[in-house]
């Protein structure tokens, strides 16, 4: 009986000295990881803003950043901030704006869109995306994500034709739901856009 005791204090006691050194590292690791997923997105708002000198992070009222994108019909998607691009005098350019679909084929897609005063695509650049290697994760390519870029339209759509209008993105071979995703999400992120200029989402 009592070396069943000894057994079972001897577990709880390396339970939890485990549970406190991983608690220790955690803290530890917490804040370099923190800051270097800051780094990464302060890297992809200049990629998608190239001609911004600066980024002012700005408060969003998620509850009704939400109602905009699902009265625009995309509740598949979710808008987790925004900031706005100044230059070096500090004049507004314009925004970049964080979107995360939900409708990838493997997973969520997060990335950031560049978006000019005058509501023209500035650039996209991904965050996270765990599609398909050889399909899906093509929409990292330069080849598929320039399609948006400077292109002022009021909605994108994607076609397995050969795209021949402003709006049309030409689709992933074989990964049209990573293609809807993206398409999606862009459209997400400029249906967010507009509400920022009309006032709607502002806190």
């Amino acid at each position: 009986m009592n070396k069943i005791i000894k057994e079972a204090l001897l577990l709880t006691i390396i339970t939890l000295t485990a549970g406190l050194c991983l608690g220790f590292v955690y803290e530890i690791t917490k804040a370099p990881i923190e800051k270097a997923q800051l780094n990464s997105k302060k890297k992809a708002f200049q990629t998608v803003f190239s001609d911004a000198d600066s980024f002012k992070e700005m408060e969003i009222n998620k509850d009704q950043a939400e109602t905009v994108l699902k009265e625009a019909g995309f509740d598949q998607d979710v808008i987790d901030g925004y900031v706005q691009a100044v230059d070096t005098k500090g004049k507004q350019l314009g925004y970049v704006i964080t979107v995360t679909s939900k409708e990838g084929y493997a997973g969520e897609i997060s990335f950031v869109l560049g978006i000019s005063l005058d509501g023209t695509v500035q650039g996209i650049s991904i965050l996270s995306i765990s599609e398909t290697a050889g399909l899906g994760m093509k929409a990292k390519t330069p080849e598929f994500i320039n399609q948006f870029k400077d292109k002022k339209v009021e909605l994108f759509k994607y076609t397995k034709n050969g795209a021949s209008a402003e709006e049309e993105i030409d689709a992933l071979s074989g990964a049209t739901i990573t293609t809807n995703a993206m398409t999606n999400g862009v459209n997400a992120g400029l249906a967010f856009f507009k509400s920022i200029e009309g006032g709607s989402v502002n806190e």
